[in-house]
């Protein structure tokens, strides 16, 4: 089968088209015909050996694929041919995939496979972010970092659905047009205005209750001014490859609430908190009331143009690569 390795960390061209066989399921685990692997910002870091507890090269990467079941091991109560996507450690950039069983889903009916590979690192993250660590009520503010990326264009959704007051930032006009689509109230372009400007006017000098960061270095520190007194912040991403660091005294004196959330690890030591949102949403995406914005699509042959693509901040919505 074809894959996509990671020869050695660097940059882009670090990733390659080998040949490689087929992997045979363990008891528990299902192979998938892949036909479509969400690329996830995460993937880059890896790719770049930056990744806390990352995979060590040479690996394939690929965190979520979407395609139909093509074998079980022993254990496993699915049939050749379910429709599935899955999330994974490493190996979903490849014609072929295995995957633990209980880390997959049904695809909703109607659901693209290009669309479903965007759906659960994306949708789990932002449903947690916003929910069971950020405490989102309605009627409340919140800062959606990023929000015409994957998890963004997820969280901009959820957010809007709830009864929230959205803000979202993005670095064009095209982007800010896509968010304000999906529900979002005001939206930012953080390379013309200093996001915080915007909030403070709006928001009557007192800050939004919530923060959803991705991004790291200063963007932590100015989202941290953008906060309420009492206000909470989910920080889930370090996008800029430099992480910061909360003052407890300015945490202690204003009151403020910052908590980390990694999708892996903690469906890794707590799946049910993170698997109960699974029903909820895939009733809203079966409905129609909840959409994965799929931005891009690459042939697998073009993993590389597709990272670069993203790390040149020219992505909108999902990149997906399609075996």
């Amino acid at each position: 089968m074809r894959a996509i390795e990671v020869t050695a960390y660097g940059e882009s061209d670090a990733l390659e088209v080998v040949d490689e066989e087929k992997p045979e399921p363990e008891p528990g685990e299902v192979r998938i015909e892949v036909e479509a692997a969400g690329i996830n910002f995460a993937d880059i870091m890896q790719r770049r050996g930056v990744y806390p507890g990352g995979p060590d090269a040479p690996y394939t990467p690929g965190m979520e694929a979407a395609g139909t079941v093509e074998a079980t091991g022993e254990g496993v109560d699915l049939e050749e041919g379910d429709r599935v996507v899955a999330m994974l450690n490493t190996g979903g950039y490849a014609e072929y995939a295995t995957a633990n069983a209980q880390m997959l889903f049904p695809i909703p009916e109607g659901m693209s496979f290009e669309e479903a590979a965007g759906f659960p690192v994306q949708f789990l993250t932002a449903h947690s972010c916003l929910f069971e660590w950020g405490g989102l009520e309605e009627g409340e503010s919140v800062l959606i970092q990023a929000a015409a990326g994957g998890v963004g264009t997820a969280a901009v959704q959820l957010a809007s659905q709830a009864g929230a007051e959205v803000f979202g930032t993005a670095s064009t006009q095209e982007k800010l047009e896509l968010a304000e689509e999906l529900g979002c109230d005001h939206p930012i372009q953080y390379t013309e205005v200093d996001f915080r400007e915007p909030i403070e006017e709006e928001t009557d000098g007192e800050g939004v209750d919530l923060v959803l960061e991705s991004v790291g270095d200063d963007v932590f520190d100015r989202s941290l001014d953008a906060l309420s007194h009492f206000g909470r912040l989910v920080t889930y991403g370090v996008a800029s490859g430099v992480p910061a660091e909360a003052q407890n005294r300015r945490l202690l004196f204003e009151n403020k609430t910052v908590s980390g959330f990694h999708l892996g690890q903690a469906s890794y030591h707590d799946p049910s908190k993170i698997m109960k949102a699974v029903p909820e949403l895939t009733e809203g995406l079966t409905s129609g009331d909840l959409e994965v914005i799929v931005g891009d699509s690459f042939p697998l042959e073009d993993a590389a143009e597709a990272h670069q693509y993203i790390e040149d901040r020219k992505s909108a919505g999902k990149v997906v690569l399609t075996p």
